[in-house]
């Protein structure tokens, strides 16, 4: 199992925390498994960039981003060259260090 550390986000950890992920499955699921409460609006499937993370350290461990995730990280608040969407990053043995961004773009519902 990976460690998945999270920097701490004011509303989501507000202390970071650090999470025990299962190879296979992704950030996403990993976090929500342990609490770690990411937006996923479109649960998961690829069609939102809610669940934007990026990935500090240990991002070469990850699966390579196909062009549907590219394409829609175009779209998310905050872009970094270490930006995935935490529903289609998946896990392997490497521990991870990730930043969740303080906003996310949501086109469907907004939670201002």
């Amino acid at each position: 199992m990976a460690r998945i550390i999270f920097l701490p986000h004011q509303d989501i950890c507000p202390e970071g925390a650090v999470i025990e992920a299962k190879k296979g499955e992704s950030i996403c699921e990993a976090a929500l498994r342990n609490g770690v409460r990411i937006e996923h609006a479109c649960e998961m499937s690829a069609a939102c960039t809610t669940c934007h993370v990026i990935v500090r350290e240990g991002g070469a461990s990850l699966n390579v981003a196909d062009e549907l995730e590219d394409d829609l990280l175009d779209k998310a608040w905050g872009l970094e060259p270490d930006s995935r969407l935490s529903c289609q990053a998946i896990v392997d043995d490497e521990d991870l260090v990730v930043e969740i961004p303080r906003y996310t773009i949501n086109h469907a519902s907004e939670k201002n």
